[in-house]
């Protein structure tokens, strides 16, 4: 259960790494669709868990992988823009969301049951 002070502030990482991401990180990203699906952060504030979403699923692990050899700069950035309304900047710890990926295969898996006909009377 986190805070009201929590999730006001995860929404403020939210917002603020999309907007990087977009803008001064799209290149590596080229022909993939990344997405913050949510942020989470630790009582104390110092540390966010960012969920990414990577689009085609085939291409996640290179750019989660890219993302986490970044993650010096994106920080910088996310302190850049953040830095006048909070006293620290949080450690980022970037995970790979597969929620999609798992609704997926749940939609195969029910897609290839065989059911038979209910009988009418």
């Amino acid at each position: 259960m986190s805070s009201t002070r929590q999730q006001k502030f995860s929404k403020l990482i939210k917002e603020e790494l999309s907007h990087i991401f977009q803008h001064q990180f799209s290149s590596p990203f080229a022909g993939t669709l990344v997405t913050i699906t949510e942020v989470s952060m630790s009582p104390d504030l110092g540390l966010a868990r960012v969920y990414l979403s990577v689009f085609p699923i085939k291409a996640a692990e290179n750019t989660l992988d890219h993302i986490q050899k970044e993650k010096r700069k994106v920080r910088g950035a996310l302190g850049r823009k953040i830095g006048k309304q909070v006293r620290i900047v949080p450690e980022l710890a970037f995970f790979a969301d597969d929620t999609a990926e798992k609704a997926s295969q749940m939609d195969q898996l029910l897609g290839g049951l065989k059911i038979p006909e209910s009988e009418e009377e």
